[in-house]
């Protein structure tokens, strides 16, 4: 649009606006303005946070419709107060302006298009797991079961294997303990990679079964959150016809595939037995016929799931990632996180106990959120939930419960949100991902009830300043300056794979923006093609970023990365 044509419209617009104005009220002018005028599609949520993000960046924290409404109003009400030439100079001005805002928004339609084909392209390629699904396996006489690699509050894991699939035998397995011994003795430590699974590709979980009776309907119901995860032919199709009432009095949610999250491939009911360590590691779980003084009922549930060389916390054991390797981890349980909340879960347990890790073709730890025992999956996705009693069960672990978790206090009316509380879990596991102790366990002493911002320990110096500005964004006591693990992630996304992209960005520069993003899916696609390397974490994360474009989200990531690099350089320039 010329200059000249721009000024033309908009004092078109501006001579209506006045006639308007000597009839109507300046607010009515200003809604019509903005509902028929500058109408540019459906309602988009607004970008969050707006509180504390300066007005030099109001671009990326406002849309363009919301920008276009200010100018109008602000023109209007100017134009009224006289007819001085400074006055008609303003209205002018605004006219001007007005008609100018018109291509930001016709480029704001384009940039919204393109982000909306590139996320139909690969949400259409979803993600594949890359165990095939298992057409039997119902039974546990199915399974071979091996030692147990793991034991929580509520259930004990077992290596396995499937009878049909036996395990390949001289298969040498290293474990945890070498590895540490190794490290110690002053050797490079070994990649978990060493660790061959072919003789147990499996594992099995087995739910302690105190409150359920022993009929499958009643088991399934109770414990109905472990299946959220469940794969569309976990359970025998009779099976899926009984109602999983669940912990809220609802059907659970199933969520689909994710790389980030497990993904349980059979589920069954089964009698008790009496598996290897039973009786030393949990004798008063099992039933009277294996332990006379067992409090266990006779069968429980069981899920099958792939086997995963350690635990998240097992693996910083023995290791710290480097500052690469900590950032593509601390963006994959942003990715997992994210998926689960676009779904209507929230985990409400996210710790490094709960989090699985292998390794991808190039050695980079792949991690996977697990055990939804505690989850929050209600049919309506809302996220939210009515907290009108002490007996209403706020999640799992107290010491990585979010603010606005911790300390609602239980009344009429009152509702806990948690879109953004697994967020904040991830913060406080990133110290633990770089290196130091998780801020909010009580060895280190901050509560998150009470804790105040400028408590948080100082990350290593070697972490990325934007890392570091994601982990104190998302460790905000306010959920409304919170980003959501969406924003967050793409945060991470921008400063990994696009920071040439971000160079000078101002108000015109998202149209760079979106050429990288044409640019990037191309390169993705075509590393998809490429063989292995398309499986590997960073192809996985790129894929997933693409699938899940949204141009707010996207602008509002923008402006909380070029604050934080703002706020870091001044820190740097103080010092």
């Amino acid at each position: 649009m010329s200059v000249k044509h721009a000024i033309s419209r908009g004092l078109e617009l501006g001579r209506s606006v006045f006639q308007l104005g000597l009839l109507k009220s300046g607010v009515r002018v200003a809604a019509k303005l903005r509902a028929e005028r500058f109408r540019v599609g459906p309602s988009v949520r607004g970008a969050q946070p707006r509180a504390f993000l300066p007005s030099r960046y109001r671009y990326y924290r406002t849309s363009l419709r919301g920008l276009a409404a200010q100018l109008q109003s602000a023109g209007f009400r100017r134009g009224l107060t006289g007819g001085s030439p400074r006055n008609r100079a303003v209205f002018l001005a605004f006219g001007l302006g007005v008609g100018l805002i018109e291509q930001q928004l016709e480029d704001d339609r384009r940039s919204a298009a393109t982000c909306q084909e590139i996320q139909a392209v690969f949400r259409k390629k979803g993600f594949q797991s890359p165990l095939k699904p298992i057409s039997s396996g119902y039974k546990l006489e199915d399974y071979i079961i091996g030692n147990q690699i793991g034991k929580g509050s509520n259930a004990a894991v077992y290596e396995a294997a499937a009878q049909f699939a036996p395990p390949t035998e001289n298969v040498r397995k290293c474990s945890l303990v070498q590895l540490k011994e190794d490290e110690e003795e002053g050797e490079k430590p070994r990649s978990l990679t060493c660790c061959s699974l072919r003789n147990f590709p499996l594992a099995i979980k087995m739910m302690w079964n105190f409150g359920a009776s022993s009929s499958s309907e009643a088991i399934l119901k109770s414990m109905s959150q472990e299946l959220v995860p469940a794969g569309p032919l976990a359970l025998k199709q009779e099976k899926e016809r009984i109602s999983l009432d669940g912990e809220f009095g609802v059907l659970p949610r199933r969520v689909s595939a994710h790389p980030n999250v497990i993904r349980v491939h059979q589920a069954f009911t089964a009698d008790v037995p009496l598996l290897p360590g039973a009786q030393e590691e949990y004798p008063d779980v099992l039933p009277a016929r294996l332990n006379p003084a067992g409090l266990g009922n006779n069968r429980t549930l069981f899920l099958v799931m792939k086997n995963y060389p350690c635990t998240l916390r097992q693996y910083l054991e023995v290791s710290t990632p480097g500052r690469r390797q900590g950032s593509l981890m601390v963006l994959q349980l942003l990715e997992g996180v994210d998926h689960l909340c676009r779904q209507g879960i929230a985990h409400r347990d996210l710790k490094s106990d709960n989090v699985l890790l292998e390794f991808d073709s190039d050695d980079r730890p792949r991690l996977v959120i697990t055990d939804f025992g505690c989850c929050l999956a209600q049919s309506d996705c809302s996220l939210q939930l009515p907290f009108n009693s002490i007996w209403v069960n706020r999640g799992g672990n107290a010491s990585l419960m979010a603010p606005e978790v911790a300390t609602a206090l239980p009344g009429s009316g009152v509702v806990i949100d948690y879109s953004k509380a697994d967020a904040w879990a991830v913060g406080a596991i990133s110290y633990e991902i770089f290196g130091q102790r998780n801020p909010f366990y009580r060895a280190v002493g901050l509560e998150s009830r009470s804790y105040r911002e400028s408590q948080l320990p100082a990350l290593p110096s070697a972490v990325p300043a934007d890392v570091q500005s994601v982990i104190r964004l998302l460790l905000r006591r306010n959920p409304s300056q919170r980003p959501s693990a969406r924003v967050a992630a793409n945060m991470l996304h921008l400063s990994l794979w696009g920071r040439k992209a971000l160079a000078n960005q101002d108000s015109a520069g998202m149209r760079k923006l979106v050429d990288w993003l044409l640019c990037q899916s191309a390169v993705v696609l075509l590393k998809g093609c490429g063989g292995p390397s398309g499986n590997g974490v960073e192809a996985e994360l790129q894929r997933s970023f693409l699938a899940n474009l949204d141009l707010e989200d996207l602008r509002t990531a923008v402006g909380f990365l070029l604050y934080g690099r703002e706020q870091h350089q001044a820190c740097i320039t103080s010092a």
